[in-house]
């Protein structure tokens, strides 16, 4: 059996889901378990909803009518007024609307994945009743009954036991008459509760079927021809990999590459199987396969580039030296609020620590860290990662800004810059 992956790009309009169709219908006679994410931009969409509705801003209905008119301008184009997939949709958005009646008392991770997990519920809603209409036998899957995580909201932990097992009980016998959809990014705590597993999880989520299914592939569907070298919206001439090891991707994933999420390829690995990147505009195209036995070549530098960083400098308030104390310390902290560091660094006297700026988790940890320590932070840098890379490549990357940390090993270099 196969897993495909549509992402948001892909279904981002009534041509996409027309496409998406198209994609299918040339593997109908493979069972076949499609997991999508949420349409276009809809996910950035419902975080401005979500962060207006637990501040309590005006424009909360505003936003949430802009995401329902996203979605019934698609569904418009694809299906005749009275088709059963309206009603589907507007009992999804019900999920919404029970929120946005009463006043927030949770926190704001458990209402951002309550709220934004709504849009893969939406588009497979939208998805599986296209395919149905163009006559496969497809079938809608709640995955939140079937990957089980913890409670640690916007970065969900499997539980892999309770979810392989319900996996393995009922999905194959789902696939043996039908095409299943389900939804990407989502899991499912022992409450009932909505969790997501880490920003673009959709990835990570069809190598979780995947691996407790024993699938032959994962293809994972891009609007680009495989995985590039780099972005092609920042850089020109990209090339392309034919093939990459297991381990060169989970580098770049590590390191930043938005194409993959980083969960997903130690699943894939684990089992022994391939992932595909190939683009959902050209279905034949090759893409790349990712594999243990990868036949790489590395005639450019992988260019990464990380944006929205924070640079934190940490020293003791006596002036002690960096103990391994300290870092332990400041590591909990990093921990305790899932802030994911990126870049560290030491000297006798300061820790130096590159992130992603989430804002609400950065402000409590500078909270946190100021009551131990001295702290310093500069914001809206870059951090930019080169692997395979040759010195002058790393000059020109960084010629005409200011360099904040540098740090260079034998295949990797990484530099945080400031932008303005």
């Amino acid at each position: 059996m196969l897993v495909f992956k549509f992402g948001g790009a892909s279904v981002k309009d009534a041509a996409g889901v027309a496409n998406l169709a198209h994609v299918v219908q040339k593997y109908a006679h493979e069972q076949l378990l499609i997991v999508v994410s949420a349409m276009g931009k809809t996910t950035n969409a419902l975080e401005k909803l979500a962060k207006a509705y637990f501040n309590h801003a005006d424009d909360v209905h505003e936003l949430y009518e802009e995401v329902k008119q996203y979605h019934y301008t698609i569904m418009h184009q694809l299906f005749e007024d009275g088709h059963p997939v309206f009603d589907e949709v507007n009992n999804t958005f019900v999920e919404i609307d029970w929120m946005l009646e009463d006043e927030p008392v949770d926190t704001y991770d458990f209402i951002y994945d309550q709220l934004v997990s709504v849009g893969e519920l939406l588009s497979t809603r939208i998805v599986n009743a296209y395919l149905a209409q163009t006559g496969l036998n497809s079938k809608w899957l709640d995955v939140r009954g079937y990957i089980h995580t913890d409670n640690t909201y916007r970065e969900g932990t499997v539980d892999w036991d309770k979810t392989s097992a319900n996996i393995q009980a009922e999905i194959p016998g789902m696939l043996s008459k039908n095409i299943v959809v389900t939804q990407g990014f989502l899991g499912g705590t022992s409450e009932n509760f909505t969790t997501t597993l880490g920003r673009e999880g959709s990835d990570y989520t069809a190598s979780i079927f995947a691996a407790c299914l024993q699938a032959q592939s994962v293809t994972t569907w891009k609007d680009v021809p495989g995985v590039l070298n780099a972005d092609p919206k920042i850089f020109q001439d990209t090339v392309k990999f034919d093939e990459l090891s297991y381990t060169e991707a989970m580098e770049m994933t590590y390191y930043g590459a938005t194409v993959i999420h980083p969960k997903t390829i130690k699943p894939l690995q684990n089992a022994g199987i391939p992932l595909l990147v190939k683009p959902f505009g050209n279905p034949d195209a090759p893409g790349t396969r990712i594999c243990e036995t990868a036949n790489q070549q590395f005639a450019k530098a992988i260019i990464i580039i990380k944006q929205n960083q924070v640079l934190v400098s940490v020293s003791s308030k006596d002036h002690s030296f960096i103990s391994e104390n300290i870092l332990s310390k400041v590591y909990q902290l990093f921990a305790q609020n899932q802030v994911k560091i990126n870049l560290l660094q030491t000297s006798a006297l300061s820790l130096s620590v590159c992130f992603d700026l989430v804002e609400e988790r950065f402000e409590k940890l500078l909270s946190q860290l100021n009551q131990e320590f001295n702290v310093k932070y500069n914001s809206a840098l870059e951090l930019i990662t080169l692997r395979h890379y040759e010195p002058e490549v790393l000059k020109q990357l960084t010629e005409g800004k200011k360099v904040l940390l540098e740090q260079t090993s034998r295949n990797t270099a990484q530099v945080v810059v400031a932008i303005n």
